[in-house]
């Protein structure tokens, strides 16, 4: 089975190419995906030259001026680009024979966000209180992103993974967030919802009434604002139809035009350069991240809260990753065939396991998600991250592979 470890510029800064690459080929893997840019973070890292990193919003390059000189949002550029670490990386990779793959973090970015406000979602209330998630509708983000994923893939990867190239989620906000109402998982998800002019314009294009669904999720989470009793439960279409009206589901689920339509075009200017999109769905990391404990709906099931149309974009992509944060193979199993039957059986489909916690607790249960991927019809596995865990939990992966270490 195919499959990469993740890694931070950061990690190969440390060790050395080197190290980093033997000791990935040794676990038995041919390749190595790569933060080619990313968001801010402070992470433990246990075996790095500083037990604590911090990062910051940015990429490791400099962005391309054909690309970026007549844009208004410019990627922030990471301390030690102008060294090239991305293209010593690639001729390493190169040498072994590996596969490189280039992560890009798209619409998640504080630092653009708070530079420019304009950009970002807009919420029912008419607030701006989201600096992280640009908006996908917007044409200044459509702009960056195409011009994103260009630069990444001129930086000679034989893929952009392209992660964040979708609306976000409530709680996905900022850093030091304080929230002492009981919202409901519905209230979060209307919360969240984007009503800037673009993409009102978007969804009044398809005949949705906009702004009847924007008057009531300021009704309705204005009122639990206030002191009116959350709803319970898990989000879906019936659910959220029983609670807010139709007019607040299709104003969702118009969403997915805008998202289609932005992963269509980044494809084919990853194509353009060489290369080739993997489009990362966040939905599995949104519901298991935390616990690895994931609410009973199937990420399959719900990517459309993210406005991800996965039966569209398997006719666009040649690539999908999801994410298998789950502590039970079983439930990794019951997402990755989802999401098969979604895309279809043509689409290369790749899945990210973390091999230590909060997932995995053991040799075994890493080896029995690995046997889970593979028998639900997963093509790839992909590790996160190098330097995130112990290498006494990265050593569990040729097992879980079965390979020798």
């Amino acid at each position: 089975m195919d499959g990469s470890v993740y890694v931070y510029v950061e990690d190969v800064r440390d060790e050395g190419v080197v190290p980093v690459l033997d000791r990935i080929a040794a676990y038995g893997l041919a390749g190595v995906t790569v933060a080619a840019a990313y968001h801010g973070a402070r992470d433990v890292t246990p075996h790095g030259a500083s037990r604590v990193t911090l990062r910051s919003d940015g990429v490791h390059f400099t962005p391309p001026a054909d690309l970026f000189g007549a844009l208004r949002l410019v990627p922030p550029v990471r301390a030690g680009a102008d060294g090239e670490p991305l293209a010593a990386l690639r001729e390493a990779t190169l040498d072994r024979g590996m596969a490189l793959h280039g992560w890009t973090v798209f619409l998640h970015n504080v630092t653009l966000g708070l530079a420019h406000p304009e950009v970002t979602v807009h919420d029912c209330f008419g607030g701006r209180g989201f600096p992280a998630d640009l908006c996908p509708a917007h044409p200044d983000v459509r702009l960056y992103a195409v011009a994103l994923a260009r630069a990444v893939a001129r930086q000679g990867v034989d893929s952009v993974v392209a992660e964040a190239l979708h609306y976000g989620a409530f709680s996905q906000g900022h850093q030091h967030e304080r929230c002492f109402v009981a919202l409901g998982p519905m209230d979060e998800f209307m919360f969240g919802l984007c009503f800037c002019e673009w993409c009102m314009r978007r969804a009044g294009d398809l005949g949705v009434r906009a702004e009847v669904a924007r008057e009531e999720c300021a009704r309705i989470v204005g009122g639990v604002l206030d002191g009116d009793p959350p709803a319970q439960g898990e989000v879906t279409r019936a659910a959220l139809t029983a609670y807010a009206g139709p007019d607040v589901v299709a104003y969702a689920r118009a969403r997915s035009e805008t998202v289609t339509s932005l992963v269509s075009e980044v494809a084919s200017a990853v194509s353009a350069e060489g290369s080739r999109l993997t489009f990362l769905d966040g939905t599995g990391h949104r519901k298991g991240y935390a616990d690895g404990l994931p609410p009973a709906g199937l990420a399959a099931h719900d990517a459309w809260q993210l406005g991800v149309d996965l039966v569209a974009l398997g006719d666009l992509v040649p690539s999908l990753g999801v994410f298998g944060y789950a502590r039970d193979p079983a439930r990794v199993a019951d997402d990755v065939g989802a999401y098969r039957r979604s895309v279809g059986v043509d689409r290369e489909l790749r899945v990210v396991l973390r091999p230590g916690l909060p997932d995995a607790d053991s040799d075994d249960r890493l080896a029995a998600k690995v046997r889970a991927v593979k028998a639900a019809g997963g093509d790839a596995v992909d590790f996160f991250a190098y330097g995130l865990v112990p290498y006494s939990v990265l050593n569990r992966i040729p097992a879980a592979l079965g390979r020798k270490p």
